[in-house]
């Protein structure tokens, strides 16, 4: 129930209290005014539910397609460090030891490159140098007496890593429509102000704080809408409770063992 709790209240951020005092200064004036109306609460499913569950739904299927790129790369990195290990027709452990730390270094840079907010080309450009290194170590198991067919499986392998970590940058480059979320970000947080005046009606019908208790429930409920979509939007940043675990390299570092 902590847990709940705490997860719960990160939903509430400052934009959350604005707008819920707006909604109930909107509210005193409707009243102040006599600006009571019976709005259609249909309005909000149409205009303002719809959008929203929508938005979140495609920023929750990224989410879930970043997860099996992330583990398909890691999956191929790691078959790819068993071949070095164990393929050699000689003993030689340089060549498990060199892809190791070519793993390590790769899911470091990896992690660096999804949660840096400045640095993420010159990241990028460090995954494709170490991309590169993997295919000169490749060459080298060649050298060592493995033979094409193995080499050629291998290069598959990278392959497969470089094609998921594209896709997992296209995750991060390319977001839900904009317009879109523009759209839901105006109305979930508009909503609640705009529909003072119906607030104002219940208050006029029922006893005077229903009207208060309604307009701080909505702009709760629609800005925490609000909060959960841009949380599911990036993955990557570590801000959401949903994200993905990037920081993995040192766990991969204990069970790879020579």
């Amino acid at each position: 129930m902590m847990r709940v709790a705490i997860i719960f209240l990160k939903l509430i951020s400052w934009q959350t209290i604005i707008i819920i005092a707006l909604s109930c200064v909107a509210t005193f004036l409707s009243l102040r005014f006599n600006v009571a109306v019976d709005l259609p609460t249909a309005l909000i499913g149409i205009a303002i539910v719809f959008p929203i569950v929508f938005s979140i739904n495609a920023a929750y299927k990224r989410r879930e397609e970043a997860l099996s790129h992330f583990a398909s790369l890691k999956s191929n990195a790691v078959a790819i460090y068993y071949a070095h290990r164990d393929w050699i027709p000689q003993e030689n452990r340089d060549h498990g030891i060199r892809m190791k730390q070519l793993i390590d270094r790769l899911l470091k840079t990896v992690h660096h490159c999804f949660t840096s907010r400045k640095d993420h080309d010159t990241y990028f450009k460090q995954i494709f140098a170490i991309f590169s290194e993997i295919s000169g170590s490749l060459e080298k198991l060649r050298d060592a007496g493995m033979s094409s067919t193995e080499i050629s499986r291998l290069n598959q392998y990278l392959r497969s890593m470089i094609i998921d970590f594209e896709r997992m940058r296209n995750i991060y480059l390319y977001r839900t429509p904009t317009s879109l979320r523009v759209y839901s970000y105006v109305f979930l947080n508009s909503f609640p102000i705009l529909f003072a005046p119906y607030f104002a009606y219940l208050s006029t019908q029922y006893f005077y704080g229903t009207g208060y208790f309604v307009a701080v429930f909505y702009a709760l409920v629609l800005v925490s809408l609000d909060n959960i979509q841009e949380d599911l939007e990036n993955p990557y940043d570590q801000i959401g409770e949903d994200d993905l675990r990037l920081d993995v390299a040192d766990y991969y570092s204990e069970i790879l063992t020579d």
